[in-house]
């Protein structure tokens, strides 16, 4: 019996977020001003199809700054880097331009201050996440990383009234609730991360998630298996009862996901750009399903400038000026 869609939700809001918008047109113009090839070190965002693109047009995704030629240009992903690795490509005398968030940037820069007033660090996040390299990478020691609740019992700090949170930004303020209580719990004078330091990308998607899950049969995230805030959304949803599944393309979505289930959600991580998503709204469509309509959520107006060198505006701005 073939599969039968009726209504496709959207959650609102989804997909692409300003950090991630900034870093790939950081690529781009990158691209379009001193040609191919520039070098990105670790995929830009997390998403197959976006470094699939950018790839076509020249660029080179690489790990190890030793496979960049010297005077090339070099691009760190938005993810952030260590201070070594900030290091190295000024030895070798890389012209970079940094699309690390603004947001990380922002975690980088207390934990630096911080840490200069004796401070030691517990940083909640996955293990051999870039971000997470990036913000343990900005000291050489005095930051612990604290991935589930038993972790917390293990940290040991010189002074417990000098202690600080850092986050993942990729995390929501549910997803570190347990952890940080723990933390807490065994630290009472820790230094709470500020509310700001969530991304409210990561904390919107993630609401958008909740008003949605309850609404519908099945959730459909579109994003790719290494995107963290895409991962989040799927595993919310099934908390929430939904069965969810995410897909890396159209393609990927299997029919019998969808049988019996005739109201299908569908939402998208930050990364995952909304061709994406339309390639699914297709898929959907072509099982049948009439009624296309997105929820109420909250609008987005953050914008993140460019880097020197690159223009003072987004393309997006170009364009619009010239219409």
């Amino acid at each position: 019996m073939p599969v039968q869609i009726d209504d496709i939700l959207l959650a609102e809001p989804r997909g692409f977020c300003a950090g991630v918008d900034r870093a790939i047109e950081i690529v781009e113009r990158a691209l379009l001003k001193f040609g191919a090839p520039i070098y990105v070190r670790h995929e830009i965002v997390h998403n197959t199809y976006v470094v699939n693109d950018l790839k076509a047009r020249g660029a080179i995704f690489i790990e190890d700054l030793a496979e960049v030629p010297a005077g090339a240009t070099l691009v760190f992903s938005a993810h952030g880097v260590s201070q070594e690795v900030r290091r190295e490509a000024q030895a070798r005398g890389f012209q970079v331009f940094d699309a690390t968030c603004p947001l990380v940037t922002k975690v980088h820069v207390e934990v630096a201050k911080l840490h200069r007033e004796g401070y030691e660090f517990i940083m909640i996040g996955h293990k051999g996440h870039p971000e997470v390299e990036g913000t343990m990478g900005q000291l050489t020691d005095g930051i612990h990383l604290v991935e589930d609740v038993e972790d917390v019992a293990k940290v040991r700090i010189a002074d417990p009234s000098k202690v600080a949170v850092v986050t993942q930004t990729t995390l929501s303020v549910d997803d570190t609730r347990d952890i940080l209580a723990a933390v807490k719990q065994h630290f009472p004078l820790v230094r709470e991360p500020k509310q700001q330091d969530i991304c409210y990308a990561t904390q919107n998607r993630q609401d958008a998630v909740k008003l949605l899950a309850p609404q519908v049969d099945v959730v459909v995230v579109v994003g790719s298996p290494t995107s963290s805030n895409s991962n989040r959304l799927r595993e919310l949803a099934e908390r929430l009862g939904t069965p969810a599944f995410m897909v890396d393309a159209a393609d990927d979505l299997k029919p019998e996901w969808l049988d019996g289930r005739p109201r299908v959600g569908l939402t998208a991580g930050a990364s995952a750009p909304d061709v994406l998503v339309q390639a699914v709204i297709d898929r959907l469509r072509s099982f049948g399903a009439t009624s296309v309509r997105s929820l109420p959520g909250v609008e987005e107006h953050v914008r993140f400038p460019l880097p020197m060198g690159l223009g003072d505006k987004s393309m997006a701005e170009v364009a619009a000026s010239r219409s």
